[in-house]
């Protein structure tokens, strides 16, 4: 698949979140209970839907935020907190197809900042579109925060 990496600026999105630090070995095995604590809390606050799933990856640890962009307040319970999506110059793109190809993506991202000469700060983080039953009409945006 080729990848369309674009620079641009993007704001601050308020999430909700549960906080891990993980390996990446564990991560792939980890990320669905963190989501799902996430879901169950909205729930029991009322909220059903209309929320995109997020992942940020704060570092190599990696340090993980996995959660939902909500932009009205609700009770948050346990672990779940609120949190933001970073704000600043970014790469990113857009991965269209299932997720078992997402690493293409990043791929993508990364070689078009050695390209350019940008430099990755870190935090990079993945936003997800609506799911769906057919992996052909997933999609998922990949950002890398620049300096």
């Amino acid at each position: 698949m080729g990848y369309e990496v674009i620079a641009t600026e993007v704001m601050a999105r308020p999430t909700v979140v549960v906080a891990a630090t993980t390996t990446w070995q564990e991560f792939p095995t980890l990320w669905k209970d963190l989501l799902d604590e996430v879901w169950t809390c909205l729930r029991a606050g009322g909220v059903h839907g209309g929320c995109r799933n997020v992942m940020l990856y704060r570092d190599d640890v990696p340090h993980v935020e996995v959660g939902v962009e909500l932009s009205r307040p609700g009770p948050l319970t346990g672990r779940v907190v609120a949190s933001t999506l970073p704000a600043g110059p970014v790469a990113m793109t857009v991965h269209r197809g299932p997720y078992a190809g997402l690493a293409s993506a990043h791929r993508a991202v990364l070689d078009w900042c050695a390209a350019q000469g940008r430099q990755p700060t870190g935090p990079r983080w993945e936003v997800y579109g609506p799911h769906r039953e057919d992996p052909a009409k997933v999609w998922t945006e990949v950002y890398y925060l620049l300096m």
